[in-house]
């Protein structure tokens, strides 16, 4: 049966030095734990780290069909720590992401991982998005986001000297960090809280198991049997599924509905030359147009001391396709075959086709970017990295922004949850969306 957590849903939920955190290695193997979790990326992660913490007499195993962690979305994301101004009002998105900030900050500041609270510039260059932004300046302030404030073009210059604008929100409370290092951090906190963490297992099959072995009572203490591709088992009371690009599969595997569809929809970056990193300071945001489902391009500084730029937004021919060529039949075959994907770019032809022609013709993506600062030219930028966005879509087209539970059908949906959905901005939110999964696992087993 699917859940779709609304508001109504549940209860509101100075740089470090930097530390060298290496990637949790595979352990060996054994058949049997009280709760399994699938899916390393950040969601998984933390999910993880907040059941075994809560529950230390438990065992748990953690299992990731990669060889390393979080090399996903948890890897290729803008670092952003959003604060939380552009979801609506009383929303659970909106406080499990000023909530998810707050905490983001202080694990960060209690681990010693370095992050910068480098602030965020929302700009007005056209007089027709006044009335947007001051809209959003009052989403803000009823979402409670830290010092957020309304600056003129005096104050953006203060902020941004080569930033051009009109107006703008200015949110000092946003910040950057390495996404990839906190969630590597929240699994070294489980492997020492005593968790498993099993990478190279790709989940293939979740059911009952059938029979125990003879004089063997495992099968009914443990009777959910979880294989990888390999052939590789294992048994467990209770299984968490956080599978980001592929969570709608893993939930199809225990007899799930295969709606809401995840949609991989790629981002293009390009990046600033290094010598004209000193046009950026902070992050510089357009004001978005509710008219079309993505933010837009924007300026977004990184841990490593680079500027990124965009990103685009373009459908992915594969689940996992950061380049423009990665191809895969079914993932592509799937999307397309999608009504509601089909219905979507009906409704935004022409935006859709605008974000293909600005991936291939980086000049028009940069004539864009020029709006809010002039001295930008095509010169100053490269092609740069790329991510890839699990959007989650219902038949009708319309993407689904809160969060999605199921648990399937029969006996194994007794003992298993999906998260079949975890909306933007996943990262900042992780912490409060760990505490609020962990309290959905904990009212549904009763653990």
């Amino acid at each position: 049966m699917i859940r779709t957590l609304s508001t109504a849903s549940f209860k509101a939920v100075g740089a470090a030095k930097p530390k060298v955190l290496k990637d949790i290695t595979r352990r060996q193997l054994h058949s049997t734990y009280d709760v399994a979790v699938v899916g390393a990326g950040i969601v998984g992660l933390a999910t993880a780290r907040e059941l075994i913490l809560r529950h230390p007499s438990l065992s748990f195993v953690l299992l990731e069909k990669e060889r390393e962690l979080a090399v996903h979305q948890s890897g290729h994301n803008s670092g952003v720590i959003h604060s939380g101004i552009y979801y609506t009002p009383g929303s659970l998105k909106a406080r499990l992401c000023v909530r998810g900030a707050t905490l983001a900050y202080e694990y960060c500041d209690k681990k010693g991982l370095p992050y910068k609270r480098c602030g965020k510039l929302i700009v007005a260059v056209e007089q027709e998005e006044i009335p947007r932004l001051k809209a959003l300046y009052e989403r803000g302030l009823k979402n409670k986001v830290r010092d957020l404030s309304v600056v003129d073009t005096k104050g953006i210059r203060e902020r941004e000297p080569y930033c051009r604008g009109i107006m703008a929100l200015d949110s000092p409370y946003t910040g950057i960090v390495d996404w990839r290092m906190v969630a590597l951090q929240y699994g070294k906190d489980f492997e020492e809280a005593g968790g498993t963490v099993v990478t190279d297992s790709e989940v293939d099959d979740i059911s009952m198991v059938k029979e125990s072995p003879a004089g063997s009572s495992e099968g009914m203490k443990y009777p959910i049997s979880i294989r990888d591709k390999k052939g590789n088992e294992v048994w467990c009371r209770y299984v968490l599924t956080c599978g980001g690009l592929y969570s709608d599969r893993l939930s199809q595997i225990s007899g799930c509905s295969p709606e809401p569809r995840i949609v991989p929809f790629r981002g293009d970056y390009l990046v600033l030359k290094p010598e004209k990193h000193y046009l950026v300071r902070g992050n510089i945001y357009p004001v978005p147009d509710p008219r079309f489902p993505f933010l837009g391009v924007h300026f977004t500084p990184r841990m490593d001391g680079s500027v990124w730029l965009g990103p685009n937004a373009v459908l992915a021919f594969k689940r996992e396709g950061y380049k423009v060529y990665d191809f895969n039949a079914r993932d592509f075959a799937d999307a397309l075959s999608f009504r509601g994907l089909q219905k979507l770019v009906m409704r935004n032809m022409t935006y859709g086709i605008g974000e293909m022609y600005r991936g291939v013709f980086i000049g028009a993506q940069v004539k864009i970017l020029q709006k809010y600062i002039p001295e930008l030219s095509l010169n100053d930028v490269l092609r740069g990295p790329a991510g890839v966005r699990a959007q989650a879509l219902d038949r009708d087209g319309n993407l689904v922004d809160d969060f999605v539970f199921d648990g399937g059908v029969g006996d194994v949906g007794s003992r298993v949850l999906h998260v079949r959905n975890a909306p933007s901005p996943a990262a900042t939110s992780s912490l409060a969306i760990a505490e609020m999964v962990a309290d959905e696992v904990e009212n549904r087993f009763a653990l």
